[in-house]
């Protein structure tokens, strides 16, 4: 079967950020008069801005495709490639014909709620034509024949727009993003990348501010989705904490402004947007009903919630160790181990493996000496038991020579838009 239209090769990802970085450097003389139409509304402190861009033009192949008589279905839950063919009185054999097309087979294996099919049928009842998503930047066109069948690659470019958010705590993390019309993946992102600097568990403070650099994804003047968080800066208990997308030997990578990378050799909590139950020190065990050394923290949150390695480690123990329950123990290297215990179940990872930093190790539970769902978890150095909160962290080298310099060219439009909307939030107050 013929190719009408070649798959275009992907950009490689250098070129994507360095698009990224173009387009951001044309959009700041934009975002100055973008302010002017801010409007006051019922929470001035909390604002989303896209900067407008002109809309994509349709071409004559979309136009073509318009004229044309499509019957689009949207796939629900329990439907098959075999059900959708049935309903809408196509024979079996129409559609074995069209699964000799190695996409149609793979979307047959890969059907997906929401997923949308669009059929051309003949006056007749014979199928013409069948037209689907591989994925976000490909649609498939077959046009079915009693010669044969004819594939089509279309290629569907997607864009990537810069949107700025700002905002300020009142009443809890998300719920002030929400305000601020962000997204839960573009607050989760924000969060991984300072986590290692702001335990958003406890260190949130009412009044505590943050201004975000982020993407949207748009295709055929249609928005897909968020993309990745560009730049990101939040004002914790008065203190700024800054981190910036940069792509550092071929991986993108969170740095503050001096250039150093925020991802650290430890995780300060290794379990999400968990309370804090239970501190390093002396206290009466809440089971036991003495006085004892808490050699740990513990972290309250519902049972099955996941638990993360807090860095890159070897497995040294996973299983049931006395009151600690289902307990699992990692060898860092250097003398440094860290315990998670109470877990309802264990995860993929045994005795021996290899586990990276953020890979998760096994999920909440309240199994041993526990009075509830909890993470207990144990920083250790050369076997003396270590407050988790404070112990200090090695810092990681930063950027230097030639990288330091690309990196500071790289993300000044970043900052200069981040700079811009605290200057908006301090005249909004």
């Amino acid at each position: 079967m013929p190719n009408v239209h070649p798959l275009a090769p992907k950009a490689p990802r250098a070129v994507l950020v360095g698009l990224a970085a173009a387009l951001a450097i044309a959009l700041g003389s934009i975002v100055p008069a973008m302010y002017k139409a801010i409007d006051d509304q019922a929470h001035p402190e909390h604002f989303t801005r896209q900067i407008a861009l002109p809309p994509a033009p349709t071409g004559l192949k979309q136009d073509a495709l318009a004229a044309r008589d499509w019957q689009t279905v949207r796939i629900e839950s329990g439907q098959t490639l075999g059900s959708v063919f049935s309903d809408l009185g196509l024979p079996a054999a129409a559609m074995h014909r069209v699964l000799e097309v190695p996409e149609a087979t793979q979307l047959a294996s890969r059907l997906r709620v929401g997923s949308e099919l669009a059929f051309e049928i003949a006056p007749n009842g014979e199928l013409r034509g069948l037209r689907f998503d591989q994925d976000e930047t490909r649609r498939i066109e077959l046009a079915v024949s009693t010669s044969g069948i004819r594939r089509e690659v279309i290629e569907r470019p997607v864009e990537r727009r810069v949107v700025i958010a700002g905002g300020t705590i009142r009443s809890s993390l998300f719920a002030d993003g929400a305000k601020a019309g962000l997204s839960a993946p573009v607050m989760n992102e924000m969060v991984k990348a300072l986590q290692y600097d702001i335990d958003f568990a406890q260190d949130l403070r009412e009044g505590d501010s943050f201004q975000i650099v982020y993407e949207e994804l748009w295709r055929e003047g249609e928005r897909l989705r968020d993309g990745g968080v560009v730049a990101v800066n939040f004002i914790n208990q008065n203190t700024p904490y800054t981190a910036v997308r940069f792509e550092h030997k071929g991986t993108l990578e969170y740095f503050d402004l001096e250039g150093r990378p925020l991802r650290k050799s430890f995780m300060r909590t290794p379990i999400e947007f968990a309370r804090l139950s239970s501190g390093f020190g002396a206290r009466r065990h809440p089971v036991l009903g003495r006085m004892r050394m808490h050699k740990g923290v513990d972290y309250a949150a519902p049972t099955g919630t996941p638990i993360f390695a807090a860095g890159n480690a070897k497995v040294k123990f996973a299983g049931w160790q006395n009151g600690y329950g289902r307990t699992v123990v990692l060898d860092h290297g250097n003398g440094i181990t860290t315990l998670y215990g109470h877990m309802s179940r264990l995860g993929a990872f045994r005795v021996g493996q290899r586990v990276g930093q953020g890979q998760t190790i096994g999920y909440v539970g309240a199994s041993g000496l526990a009075t509830g769902p909890h993470l207990h978890y144990e920083f250790r150095v050369n076997g003396v038991h270590r407050n988790p909160l404070t112990v200090t962290m090695p810092k990681p080298e930063p950027l230097t020579g030639p990288a330091l310099a690309e990196y500071r060219r790289a993300t000044a439009p970043a900052l200069a838009q981040l700079k811009r909307i605290e200057g908006f939030q301090m005249a909004a107050r």
